[in-house]
């Protein structure tokens, strides 16, 4: 029976070491400030949203929330961020995906400072994960690695399967699993015999999107399977992309859905927000004005 990834102990602990740092900053007269942008009324980003506004306040952070009508155009949208660049009270920016079609993702992160990009979406930041020079990293995957340090977990010499190749988790997952010594394959919709490939797994990390797909076929025994996927079922509950009840029976550790990836994710967000702050403090303190590196 699998040992559970608790997120939520870990996260706890990560939120109250980012307080403390928060609390260091106030010392000398800075709040970090945290700008949420939302697009629209998606009942799910909505949810997230809140979630990370609470959280933020809960911190000590200044909340920022900028909540847009469907119909805002890219035009507005991009001015927007590009006052929040130059505003010296907002360290972070967030924009909520997904957009309204019209508006374009890629344009939306490139138009955002890097030294604010939370998210960890901007080219640079990306460039700086790949070659393993990381500033502000992506926050599921982050979230991730912390949980496997938490419960001792050593991705050196370990052969690590992701499942999922999007930019916002699989792909800069693999990026950190290689930098922390593990032999990486990724697994997508082109990949043949995906589930052999997962079987060989010591560290399999599942980010497909599909609803309970991979079952105790998909997993060797002993592995440690961490779970992306969410889904809500008909009845109110959510799963994720493994069949819980399944590979609990085979993996030595699991994350469950919910308590799992979920609240990592939001902790990240709160680090890399006081990081960001801390480093446009530390640059303020040497050189009297915040180095531009759009």
């Amino acid at each position: 029976m699998a040992t559970h990834l608790d997120g939520k102990r870990v996260a706890e602990q990560v939120k109250a070491s980012v307080a403390d740092r928060v609390s260091q900053l106030k010392t000398v007269g800075v709040t970090p400030g945290l700008a949420v942008i939302q697009v629209g009324a998606d009942p799910a980003s909505s949810v997230y949203v809140r979630n990370k506004r609470r959280t933020c306040e809960l911190l000590g952070f200044q909340s920022i929330a900028h909540d847009l009508p469907e119909a805002t155009s890219e035009t507005k949208l991009l001015q927007l961020i590009q006052h929040l660049n130059d505003d010296s009270q907002v360290h972070g920016i967030l924009v909520q995906l997904p957009l309204p079609s019209g508006i374009s993702p890629d344009k939306v992160m490139e138009s955002i400072n890097p030294t604010k990009d939370v998210d960890g979406f901007h080219p640079y930041n990306v460039g700086r994960l790949a070659l393993g020079k990381p500033t502000l990293v992506p926050c599921t995957p982050l979230g991730i690695m912390r949980m496997l340090e938490y419960y001792h977990i050593v991705p050196a010499g370990k052969h690590a399967v992701v499942i999922g190749r999007s930019n916002t988790v699989g792909r800069p997952m693999a990026q950190l699993l290689l930098a922390a010594d593990a032999t990486v394959t990724v697994v997508h919709s082109k990949t043949p015999d995906a589930q052999s490939i997962s079987r060989e797994a010591d560290i399999l990390v599942v980010a497909m999107g599909r609803r309970q797909v991979v079952n105790r076929d998909w997993v060797k025994s002993g592995s440690v399977v961490v779970d992306v996927g969410i889904h809500r079922l008909d009845t109110g509950g959510l799963v994720g992309d493994c069949d819980f009840a399944s590979v609990r029976d085979v993996a030595s550790y699991l994350t469950p859905v919910p308590g799992g990836v979920g609240p990592m994710t939001i902790a990240m967000l709160m680090e890399n927000t006081v990081r960001a702050t801390e480093t446009i403090v530390n640059r303020l303190d040497v050189s009297g004005s915040p180095e531009n590196q759009r």
